[in-house]
């Protein structure tokens, strides 16, 4: 399998394995998003890391299979490209990507799906379809602009360049940099800390701050008022609240 979902304590590891450079091709994109709904609708999944190994996060797609695609094939195929990440970005529970290598084209669209990147050192980032004569295609021209504003972003789709990854924490594109060694285990003690949190209250900010990101604030308000008073009928809330007053912030334990 190109793409594996791998589960432990609470975290669930999104594996590319696609050697030599995790080209994302039409089976993977299709892998890809049968796996990350399967880890949308797993209760033993509460966080979710997305890496590549040790190597390489993803170079792109397979351009020596979109080469042999026509106009026609293309307009069958956009709309399940953007679906495979579509449905890794709307995982409702916390997900980083783990990033090693080369971050490119879909790699780097595919990153941006995440909640939070955290980068090896020698990592470069990048949206290079400009210099095939193309744009952008899995998200890039929207989530990017979104994660580190339009002219940034805008620099970075026209000229197709890479980004290393200082630069990259610079502009916001990742959150941390780290040696290569340790980015899975980064990543995962991030997401496994999560894990151990308050699932519904989780899953209600992922939701309150990515609705709110795509609408007016007022539609954003609303959704965060009505997850706010929904919580309040969780036992998760109760328990968070008790031991709050019993014991101190910070010390609860939730199921």
């Amino acid at each position: 399998m190109t793409v594996t979902l791998d589960v432990a304590e609470g975290v669930g590891t999104l594996r590319l394995d696609r050697p030599p450079m995790n080209a994302l091709d039409v089976a993977t994109q299709d892998r890809l998003r049968e796996l990350a709904e399967e880890a949308t609708r797993r209760d033993d999944v509460r966080a979710v890391v997305i890496y590549g190994g040790e190597r390489v996060f993803a170079a792109g797609a397979d351009i020596k299979e979109m080469q042999n695609m026509d106009h026609t094939a293309m307009v069958l195929r956009s709309r399940g490209l953007q679906d495979a990440f579509t449905a890794v970005a709307r995982i409702p529970k916390p997900v980083v990507a783990a990033i090693t290598g080369y971050a490119l084209g879909g790699g780097c669209e595919l990153a941006l799906c995440a909640d939070y990147r955290i980068a090896a050192e020698g990592a470069k980032l990048g949206q290079p379809e400009i210099l095939l004569g193309l744009i952008p295609g899995a998200g890039g021209t929207q989530r990017l602009p979104r994660l580190v504003g339009p002219s940034k972003a805008k620099d970075l789709i026209f000229t197709g360049r890479m980004v290393k990854a200082d630069e990259a924490l610079a502009i916001g594109l990742v959150d941390r940099v780290v040696p290569a060694a340790e980015v899975y285990e980064q990543a995962h003690a991030w997401a496994a800390r999560l894990a151990q949190g308050p699932a519904v209250a989780l899953r209600a900010a992922k939701e309150a701050v990515d609705v709110g990101l795509e609408t007016d604030i007022d539609t954003g308000l609303a959704v965060e008022r009505n997850w706010f008073a929904g919580l309040f009928a969780t036992e998760d809330r109760e328990r968070g609240m008790r031991s709050f007053v019993e014991e101190g912030p910070g010390k609860a334990k939730f199921l």
